[in-house]
């Protein structure tokens, strides 16, 4: 029996192409080293002495540089090729890191950390237009998802080893350990892995002819929308949830560690046969995105119940079998949506909704919860959940009317 589950496990690897699987490694390396940003406040503010409000400040221009990054990235990927994108991206940006370390100004920083954002996230829209090119029609999911795994597994080894950096030669020591990782990374790919210019599209019954420019694809921009509000709900996980633990439950650090923990395992283990699974019976990718959504607000409407701490573990579970259903789909379904030659956009405006969920997301959570407290935060969250939840069920009607039409 255990034989059979772990060879079933495996299966959902195989089938990928060289490229592929080297683009995943360059990904964990290039995660695995993205060190700085776990503990870029602490830096700000421990380190630099900077008040809250400047620290505020500064990450705003960060995610700024993000979005400007994200389209820029998109939009160049479709004009001169995602390949000299993610080169001029990753080694420029890890170049930028050995310097920025030397910057210890306010406007210094916000302005430098602006321009590595820019640079840096140009990386992400062409990163996922060369899943396009690279993988087969068949198992273009299950790539995204393979890289998702890779992230996943780099941002959960990075803290870790920079901590460590820390702890032995101080903040400094992330700088030169993120630069590097991103030149070694970029290195490796572009060794290893050839140019190839066109990507094949393998779900036509997603992308309308009639569509002439992303502005004007009506469907899509409302699943920005729902993109943006699932992003927005599940980067609570990072910043209220962890203060909830401690104010309502009194869980310690290592305790609210073992709940992202849970994360971390049940992604590992469950979203690539899930994926697999999926893509093997042809769900529709909006219908797999429905249930998903619903079970992201769901988790919310769990914490309204607050007079037992096991509903963290429970809601937590619900967050994650959320995160695999949404998060690899809509990947998908942003990259089928796009018309040939505009896939860059389309990857672009995608990674940008996810750049807004992340300033907004912090911003919206503490505020509420400093003026209303946390069961209205949870409440609210749910609510814009099952809010996304519906617009999904628009996007599927107008799919089926755009079909026939």
């Amino acid at each position: 029996m255990l034989k059979t589950a772990y060879t079933q496990y495996i299966n959902n690897f195989r089938g990928f192409s060289r490229e592929i699987w080297i683009l995943t490694l360059v990904t964990f390396i290039n995660r695995a080293g993205t060190m700085v940003l776990p503990f870029l406040s602490k830096y700000l503010n421990e380190d630099l002495h900077f008040s809250y409000g400047d620290v505020s400040w500064i990450m705003v221009s960060f995610g700024l540089g993000s979005m400007l990054g994200s389209w820029l990235g998109g939009k160049l990927s479709d004009k001169i090729g995602f390949y000299k994108i993610m080169i001029f991206s990753l080694f420029t940006s890890g170049v930028l890191l050995f310097f920025i370390q030397y910057i210890t100004s306010f406007w210094g920083l916000c302005i430098g950390m602006f321009v590595l954002m820019v640079i840096a996230d140009m990386f992400r829209p062409a990163m996922f237009v060369s899943l396009g090119a690279y993988a087969k029609p068949e198992n273009r999911t299950r790539a995204l998802t393979l890289v998702r795994l890779a992230v996943n597994l780099g941002f959960a080894a990075g803290p870790a080893f920079g901590g460590l950096i820390i702890m032995g030669i101080g903040y400094k020591g992330l700088f030169w350990v993120d630069g590097a990782s991103c030149i070694i990374s970029i290195l490796i790919f572009a060794l290893l892995v050839k140019e190839k210019k066109k990507a094949v599209h393998g779900d036509k019954m997603e992308i309308p002819a009639e569509i002439k420019s992303v502005f004007h694809d009506k469907i899509f921009w409302v699943f920005l929308f729902v993109s943006f509000v699932t992003a927005m709900i599940f980067f609570q996980l990072f910043t209220t949830l962890p203060l909830y633990h401690f104010k309502k439950f009194g869980l310690s650090e290592f305790q609210t560690g073992l709940l992202m923990t849970l994360n971390g395992l049940l992604i590992f283990s469950l979203e690539m046969p899930t994926v697999g699974f999926m893509e093997r019976k042809g769900f529709p990718k909006i219908r797999i995105i429905i249930l998903g959504s619903f079970i992201m607000a769901l988790s919310f409407f769990l914490l309204l119940i607050n007079v037992w701490a096991g509903i963290l573990v429970i809601s937590m579970i619900c967050i994650s079998i959320g995160e695999i259903l949404t998060f690899p789909f809509s990947n998908a379904f942003a990259l089928s949506r796009a018309p040939r030659g505009q896939e860059g956009r389309y990857m672009a405006l995608y990674t940008m909704s996810f750049s807004l969920a992340h300033i907004i997301s912090t911003k919206v959570g503490l505020e509420i919860i400093e003026g209303y407290g946390y069961q209205v935060n949870w409440f609210f969250m749910a609510s814009i959940g099952v809010f996304a939840t519906l617009c999904c069920f628009w996007i599927k009607n107008a799919l089926v009317r755009e079909r026939v039409s």
